[in-house]
């Protein structure tokens, strides 16, 4: 079977020559950040990662992780996978794991861990303080630079609508956005901090990040932090990806969609149950 390139054939497995010992439980649950390891920031998947997850998620469960509000999971991930018959084993957690949703026919929201007004307030406040006082406020900006998204208030410096090609080069060693958590700091002692997509800080209460969401997972579903792997693009300290990685989880860093792509073939070819396993298009010239 052929998808856009990606080959998908039957494999038989040949037996082992004996007991494995020592074997940590298999892999049952892949979790992936979003923006920046599935799809480029803001933008759709690809087919050829949309095809790749589908053929996961007959292999194993799936969650899906990330800084965005659930309007921004519709457009970028689901509207790519259409009607899916195992989107029973996906999972969904909007705003770094304040929110989460599963499939029972329809998405539902199991929980939000949404902000107060005041909270709300001293966020905006500080976002906007911090911005000034780091000198490093954009001279154009597309659409809103702060967007409220109920469990989550997030800066985008140079717009929630900036093209891509803008915010790629922007701040890609995220040397700037160091500077202003730096005067974020002391305003929000209350609050957790987190810098993810391309222009992003993400302000979530404390103690919730995308830790919080893997604990979710955990007594939601059942799963133990060694059934998990976890794909990300800021999996380095005070990314929004580093949570899930002192939590526990063995975790992958990635440098784009790109690479989460071979991830995902590696995977299914290792972990798969031998009924498919992806494999690389061939080349021709």
């Amino acid at each position: 079977m052929t998808h856009q390139g990606v080959q998908v054939p039957k494999q038989s497995h040949r037996p082992t020559d004996g007991p494995l010992r020592n074997v940590r439980p298999p892999k049952r649950l892949f979790v992936f950040d979003l923006d920046g390891t599935l799809a480029p920031s803001k933008s759709p998947l690809s087919r050829e990662v949309a095809t790749l997850l589908t053929a996961l998620l007959r292999t194993m469960s799936v969650a899906v992780i990330s800084g965005g509000a659930w309007p921004q999971f519709e457009k970028q991930l689901l509207a790519q996978l259409g009607n899916n018959e195992h989107f029973e084993r996906l999972y969904l957690l909007p705003t770094n794991g304040t929110q989460f949703y599963r499939y029972d026919g329809e998405w539902r929201e199991l929980y939000a861990e949404n902000f107060s007004d005041e909270e709300r307030r001293t966020i905006v406040s500080s976002l906007e303080r911090a911005l000034d006082e780091s000198g490093l406020a954009a001279p154009r900006v597309w659409g809103d630079a702060i967007e409220d998204r109920g469990s989550q208030i997030t800066l985008s410096v140079l717009g929630q609508e900036a093209p891509l090609t803008e915010k790629k080069g922007w701040d890609a060693d995220f040397v700037k956005r160091t500077k202003i958590v730096d005067h974020l700091k002391p305003l929000l002692p209350n609050f957790a901090i987190h810098m993810g997509g391309t222009t992003s800080i993400d302000i979530t209460k404390p103690g919730i990040d995308k830790a919080y969401g893997i604990a979710k997972l955990i007594d939601q579903l059942g799963f133990s932090t060694d059934e998990m792997l976890f794909a990300g693009d800021a999996i380095f300290e005070g990314g929004n990806d580093y949570p899930v990685q002192t939590a526990g989880v063995d975790s992958i860093l990635v440098t784009g969609p790109d690479e989460t792509a071979r991830v995902i073939q590696t995977v299914i070819a290792c972990l798969g149950d031998g009924a498919e396993q992806i494999t690389a298009p061939v080349v021709t010239t």
